[in-house]
């Protein structure tokens, strides 16, 4: 999310002051309203109160507040929860306000020392968030809806690597499917689940990018925005990350704006696996990466609405199918 306007605006919006007092919280002070992808908010002096306006997620608040819960007394940096809840407008969380603004809101004019010591304090907070206890099988619950035919699919991420299989026959129902490429499909998912088989899952944030990270004087002080958290391995982190530095375009905070100019992430893999290097020493890293990648591509081959994206899709995995996609332009 970013700020749509620079001046501060009195709790006066109708909205707001119905959250406000939904949240049991005195409606004072001065809020700034910002947009996302599927939400509003405003932002106060204390608090942050954000409303779902796609009903699509309309749980993902509920997940949030509990994936949030197990990150009390550890040492994740992260906003404390205030309250949630539904009501006449929509779903609504608030939470407290962090200190700083977001990495994408700070990257571009930090200079390379503030940013390597951005990215070494998220490797820090990524390590702690990776070492939480999770329950087994945690998935947001638009994903669980989703794996389960019960609804459409609302993203297609985070990968969940039991699922790839499933998504080759749901794309097999697709009137028009590449019958031949999807047969290699489930011959190179087969060859790969076995990388898979003693891992054990940690709690991954899922939708981890610079929109997603708050910062202030050269350090992390928040993971924000838990709602698509999962129990998955730990490199399903690495991703997502490695994703947003080869294509920080396709990430900005609101759809009518611009990601952020991926050379100006270069580093930020290398910077990384210095500060976590746990994160880049798993056996036959790059092929598990490249399946997490096939993951998505396939959920996007059989779910997604345009058939433009779906065509998209289906080149990149032939690439895939090669051994090649975003990875081939990163170094680390």
């Amino acid at each position: 999310m970013r700020t749509r306007s620079f001046v501060d605006e009195p709790a006066t919006d109708p909205v707001l002051l119905r959250t406000l007092a939904a949240a049991g919280l005195p409606a004072t002070g001065r809020f700034h309203p910002k947009a996302g992808w599927v939400s509003r908010a405003w932002v106060g002096d204390e608090y942050v109160v954000r409303l779902n306006t796609d009903e699509r997620h309309s749980d993902a608040y509920r997940h949030e507040a509990a994936v949030v819960s197990l990150l009390a007394g550890s040492e994740v940096p992260h906003a404390r929860h205030v309250a949630h809840g539904d009501g006449p407008d929509g779903p609504w969380y608030v939470s407290e306000r962090l200190p700083g603004r977001t990495l994408y809101d700070a990257w571009p004019a930090a200079d390379s020392h503030t940013r390597q010591a951005m990215i070494e304090s998220l490797g820090a907070a990524l390590r702690a968030l990776h070492r939480i206890p999770v329950p087994a099988g945690l998935l947001p619950p638009w994903l669980a809806h989703a794996i389960a035919g019960k609804k459409p699919w609302a993203a297609f991420h985070p990968p969940v690597v039991t699922v790839a299989l499933q998504l080759v026959e749901d794309a097999r129902r697709l009137p028009g499917h590449d019958s031949r490429l999807l047969t290699d499909v489930t011959d190179w998912v087969q060859e790969r689940l076995v990388l898979f088989a003693a891992d054990e899952p940690v709690l991954v944030h899922g939708d981890l990018h610079g929109s997603n990270v708050i910062v202030d004087q050269g350090r992390v002080t928040g993971l924000i925005d838990f709602a698509e958290a999962v129990a998955q391995p730990a490199d399903v982190e690495l991703d997502t990350i490695l994703r947003w530095c080869a294509r920080a375009r396709e990430y900005p905070p609101t759809p009518d704006e611009q990601g952020l100019d991926e050379t100006t992430l270069t580093k930020v893999p290398g910077w990384l696996h210095g500060a976590y290097p746990e994160l880049f020493e798993r056996e036959h890293l790059r092929e598990r990466l490249l399946f997490y990648d096939m993951y998505g591509e396939l959920a996007l081959y059989a779910h997604h609405p345009q058939p433009g994206l779906r065509e998209a899709a289906q080149y990149r995995i032939a690439r895939l199918l090669s051994g090649h996609n975003h990875l081939d332009q990163l170094i680390w």
